[in-house]
């Protein structure tokens, strides 16, 4: 299975640590193409840098799929564009907020979630009402720390991580706390030696469930109408400018 894996911010490094780390959790046959934003923000902590975004998750995969990817896995936790991706994506696509709260959902009767960046917390919110999913949701908690800073030093959010790990089940009646966010790729094992909060990690989650999408031909949405346009790159211009099949 080969699988294209965007990084909707500008961050190369960013790109290499969930590439390295999605490797780790994947199954042995799955490859994976890890392509960076061409445009946008370094970080996604802001509602304006999620919707540029969503621009640049489209325009990289207008770039870089390829007829032999089977699936694209969208590395943000908060999924700019996953819809939009979709349209355009004739193969299954999922973004990490959507794989982890619906994994999570499955494991356990009320979740939480912990990222960095105290902005994201209404965000995430609001975006796991669009998927129909309040009711499960515990509440969102974020560490100061944006998800670039762990990234950066992920020994310094370690403790404040697993605190807000057991906040969440104490305070907010959290059975599973999604820890979410590309920056905070590969921490599960670390936070959880410090918490006995049971925790799933985003970018594990998003893996397992496209891997069963793609093995099981999960269909995407319907492609929408042709949309003529002016100053898309080339690549991005003509993929939405498609007949529909």
């Amino acid at each position: 299975m080969r699988l294209l894996l965007i990084n909707p911010n500008t961050s190369p490094d960013i790109t290499d640590l969930v590439a390295a780390n999605a490797q780790k959790c994947a199954s042995p046959d799955t490859q994976f193409d890890p392509v960076t934003a061409r445009f946008g923000a370094r970080y996604i902590g802001t509602r304006a840098a999620a919707a540029i975004a969503s621009h640049a998750a489209l325009d990289a995969f207008s770039a870089f799929y390829r007829p032999h990817h089977e699936g694209v896995l969208l590395a943000c936790f908060g999924d700019p564009g996953i819809e939009a991706l979709r349209e355009i994506a004739p193969v299954p696509a999922i973004g990490m907020a959507e794989a982890a709260m619906r994994e999570a959902v499955e494991m356990g009767s009320r979740v939480g979630i912990l990222t960095g960046g105290a902005r994201w917390v209404p965000m995430l919110t609001e975006f796991v009402g669009t998927l129909g999913l309040s009711a499960q949701l515990a509440g969102v908690r974020a560490v100061a720390a944006t998800g670039a800073e762990i990234a950066a030093n992920p020994e310094r959010a370690l403790g404040e991580l697993a605190a807000a790990a057991t906040a969440c089940a104490d305070e907010d009646g959290a059975d599973i706390v999604i820890l979410g966010g590309a920056g905070l790729a590969g921490l599960v094992p670390r936070v959880q030696a410090l918490t006995k909060v049971r925790l799933l990690g985003s970018l594990e989650a998003s893996i397992a469930r496209l891997e069963r999408m793609v093995r099981d031909s999960s269909p995407n949405f319907a492609p929408a109408p042709s949309a003529p346009s002016i100053g898309l790159a080339p690549e991005l211009a003509a993929l939405i400018s498609r007949p529909m099949p």
